[in-house]
């Protein structure tokens, strides 16, 4: 099998220079999706609306790693394709490259269509099991008319060797490979247009674990190589801290926490961040990580389940969960801005924020929050 290394295909020629120095290159703001929900007899009319993203601004600069995390359900991949626009937004606005997309045409939407690609979360679902591989990664080639120096076979067998798939799998179909070389082969589908940003939707989830690390250093190399950005959507918060620069916490449809990885992984400020960290495996943090959360810390285990994004709570979502939830918590919702002893760009959503250096084996033994823990722990 090749090496990932063997060929790099170079940047854009006409890379845009504010995109090249670092600038935004795709914002959202306000961002909302509500599916709706219908009922009633004989009229199919609306009863409700599952809130899955509510209002949730974030931005992805050129050349940079963004990491969301949460929950299963929380609106991750609801997001991600939102971005990508494959689903229309409810409300909201959607901003690349200073041009607004939120709701451009398909005929608007063409010329920015091969910069923002995406791979998806399934290998086994995302490629067409009765084309071969050259037809997959050539496809996006063909519905744009590119036709590359030495034509599209080329390219394709190019862009096989730099995922570290062999080029002379060229005619063979998707059912020949493992999981691991399928998500290669999306990875390779996604370069074929040469885009400024991937939204990586959960690439590693549906692999197995001695894969993951293959394929996520292989999109870091990618990432560094060609200067591409990358909204990286996981639940793996070890994942996300090895591969994101600046990382975004979600809970039911709301970014409760965002700022740069250090920060967030160091000194999180939102108890429901608190809670995602202290599920990561010690070995996953380094020692900086565990001088701000505490080495040797105690699991925090919410109780119940996450309410529904039908009918989500008042004022703060987490406060039916949270260890701090005060009367005030159900009462408004807490804005998302930077709180004192945050670094500039760590912005939080809580009005009863934890201490920088709180660790949670230090807490109250209301931090156990699962009642049968509780009840094991009294005996």
């Amino acid at each position: 099998m090749a090496t990932p290394e063997a060929t790099i295909p170079s940047p854009r020629d006409d890379a845009d220079p504010a995109a090249a120095a670092g600038e935004a290159l795709l914002s959202a703001e306000g961002l909302t999706k509500h599916f709706p929900i219908l009922g009633g007899f004989p009229f199919r009319r609306r009863v409700g609306a599952v809130q899955a993203v509510d209002g949730i601004d974030l931005t992805v600069h050129a050349g940079m790693s963004f990491g969301l995390v949460g929950e299963s359900g929380c609106g991750k991949s609801t997001t991600g394709r939102l971005l990508t626009r494959l689903l229309e937004p409810t409300a909201g606005r959607i901003t690349y490259r200073g041009k607004d997309i939120t709701h451009a045409s398909r005929k608007q939407l063409a010329p920015i269509r091969s910069e923002i690609q995406m791979i998806f979360q399934d290998p086994y679902s995302s490629l067409n099991p009765r084309q071969t591989v050259g037809a997959i990664i050539s496809g996006p080639m063909e519905i744009n008319g590119l036709n590359p120096a030495g034509g599209r076979e080329r390219r394709v067998r190019e862009l096989l060797e730099t995922v570290g798939l062999n080029p002379e799998h060229y005619n063979r179909f998707p059912h020949e490979f493992s999981g691991g070389q399928r998500q290669r082969i999306g990875v390779a589908r996604a370069l074929a247009l040469e885009p400024k940003l991937i939204v990586a939707d959960e690439p590693v989830s549906a692999l197995d674990v001695s894969i993951q690390a293959q394929v996520v250093n292989l999109l870091q190399e990618l990432q560094r190589d060609l200067g591409i950005a990358f909204l990286f959507i996981a639940h793996d918060l070890a994942v996300v801290r090895h591969f994101s620069q600046r990382v975004a916490v979600m809970y039911l449809g709301k970014v409760v926490e965002v700022g740069d990885r250090d920060s967030i992984y160091g000194r999180p400020r939102h108890p429901y961040t608190h809670a995602l960290l202290s599920a990561v495996p010690e070995a996953a943090l380094t020692d900086a990580d565990e001088a701000g959360a505490g080495g040797g810390r105690e699991r925090i285990r919410l109780a119940g389940d996450v309410p529904s994004p039908v009918d989500p709570p008042s004022g703060c979502r987490f406060r039916t969960r949270c260890w701090k939830a005060r009367e005030r918590c159900g009462e408004s919702e807490p804005a998302l801005v930077r709180i004192e002893g945050n670094g500039v760009g760590h912005l939080t959503a809580c009005h009863f924020p934890e201490e920088p250096t709180t660790a949670a084996d230090a807490r109250e033994e209301a931090v156990v929050l699962d009642p049968a823990l509780r009840e094991l722990k009294g005996r």
